[in-house]
């Protein structure tokens, strides 16, 4: 038999055990955010779903030849604005190269904490997309999730991991 005293404290032992973590790996869950619709100016949304108070925004583009790989021949050149952004850290969004049907050509992610701060309090920036037919290009637009922050999953960390995660980066081929 134990003694009293082992057994009244086991019920702390449990608990202790309990918040420690150790018994979290029945709790850990993972999930994806549903992809935000594109625009050409989005407001940026956390993995809730919620938005942040930022906008994102493709100010222009054109196709031309990269000044360090002319030999390349076009690719897309689009600048883009943050409005609502922090100047150290911020959001940032996937960029995408699409054909008239919405169909990604080229995406890249882009970062407000990349861009120049203006005098109106936005961040402005300038970047690359390189696409296999230039002239299918229609348009560059914004996917409204911030991909500025991803959480440890929970295969990667049973403890702290877990959670909703940005959705998969958009990629070629993917409908907008």
């Amino acid at each position: 038999m134990f003694p009293a005293r082992v057994l009244a404290g086991a019920p702390l032992a449990l608990v202790i055990l309990a918040l420690s973590g150790c018994s979290s790996h029945w709790g850990c869950a993972d999930t994806t955010a549903e992809r935000g619709e594109a625009g050409v100016r989005v407001r940026v949304e956390d993995t809730s779903g919620q938005p942040l108070g930022v906008t994102a925004e493709v100010v222009d583009w054109r196709l031309e030849p990269h000044p360090q790989v002319p030999s390349e021949g076009d690719q897309v050149h689009f600048h883009y604005r943050f409005d609502g952004a922090g100047e150290t850290s911020g959001p940032a969004v996937d960029a995408c190269a699409v054909d008239k049907e919405r169909v990604a050509l080229g995406c890249r992610t882009v970062s407000s904490s990349e861009a120049w701060s203006k005098p109106d309090g936005s961040l402005t920036g300038d970047d690359w997309l390189a696409v296999e037919h230039p002239e299918q290009v229609a348009g560059v637009l914004m996917i409204p999730n911030d991909r500025s922050y991803d959480r440890r999953t929970c295969e990667q960390d049973i403890k702290d991991g877990g959670g909703t995660h940005p959705p998969k980066p958009a990629g070629r081929g993917d409908q907008l």
